[in-house]
């Protein structure tokens, strides 16, 4: 069940940028997203997975946001996002491992449950320390909103997130001694600029790859405890079923003869 990815993944793949604004007293954390939105569509069209637009055009400003605050957090921290909007009503999941530049995610369309507002969950494992959960509710339908909501009450520290071009894209985080009138102040315009009015301290150029993981072990994991309980439901007729990554959405094909064999080797 490994992670690890193909040739050297800490130093290719999409690029992350990021800078510390002296005297302003922020992180500036930037990327133009074409390559990791490449290889999210490569992956789609080779799972034959289609979804509706408009839940395609938020999970990419998700996508965005989630890989730019993955690049400002610790190298040894594995987060992952959930985040339920009501209108459009669908979940969209993204989970990144700083240490091996691994990002994926997916979008659950069916069976979402209806709650007052959306809802944004943030889980955290840095190293050998607990799980961390944070929850917090917003009311606008962009994801970007859920996240900049997540850090002013959850983190405590507020961010911004601008689209700087048709797939560049910067987050500005505050830190301690912000010049927040300045902060507050940013436009895209301003954020585009930012190196030739500012002095910028280079700090960290990180690298991502659509990345899961998933294979055929993993998927007889996730339906052992079912064929445990109830093999005829969830085989039925069949010698063979697809099953969807729960964390990608990737199609696995599993045999009642292989996840037989899985479970005399694991009772």
């Amino acid at each position: 069940m490994s992670d690890i990815l193909p040739s050297d993944p800490l130093s290719s793949g999409l690029e992350v940028r990021t800078r510390y604004v002296r005297e302003r007293n922020v992180l500036v954390a930037q990327a133009i997203l074409s390559e990791l939105y490449v290889d999210y569509y490569l992956h789609l069209g080779e799972n034959k997975l289609k979804p509706d637009p408009a839940h395609d055009a938020v999970f990419k400003r998700a996508l965005a946001v989630f890989v730019l605050h993955c690049a400002s957090r610790p190298q040894n921290e594995i987060t992952a996002w959930t985040i339920n909007l009501q209108e459009p009503r669908v979940n969209l999941f993204l989970t990144g491992n700083n240490s091996i530049g691994a990002i994926t995610g997916r979008i659950f369309a069916e069976n979402v449950k209806e709650f007052p507002e959306n809802l944004f969950y943030s889980d955290v494992i840095r190293g050998a320390e607990p799980k961390r959960r944070s929850v917090v509710q917003f009311t606008s339908g962009d994801p970007v909103v859920g996240a900049e909501t997540f850090y002013a009450r959850s983190e405590q520290r507020p961010v911004r997130f601008f689209q700087l071009a048709e797939e560049e894209f910067a987050l500005v985080t505050e830190h301690p001694d912000c010049d927040r009138p300045w902060f507050e102040a940013l436009d895209a315009e301003a954020v585009r600029t930012l190196e030739t009015r500012e002095t910028a301290t280079p700090m960290e150029t990180r690298h991502y790859r659509w990345h899961c993981g998933c294979n055929q072990e993993r998927m007889l994991q996730v339906l052992a405890p079912v064929m445990k309980q109830d093999a005829e439901g969830l085989f039925g007729a069949t010698d063979s079923l697809t099953i969807h990554c729960p964390r990608c959405a990737a199609l696995h094909t599993v045999t009642r003869e292989s996840l037989e064999a899985y479970l005399a080797e694991h009772p």
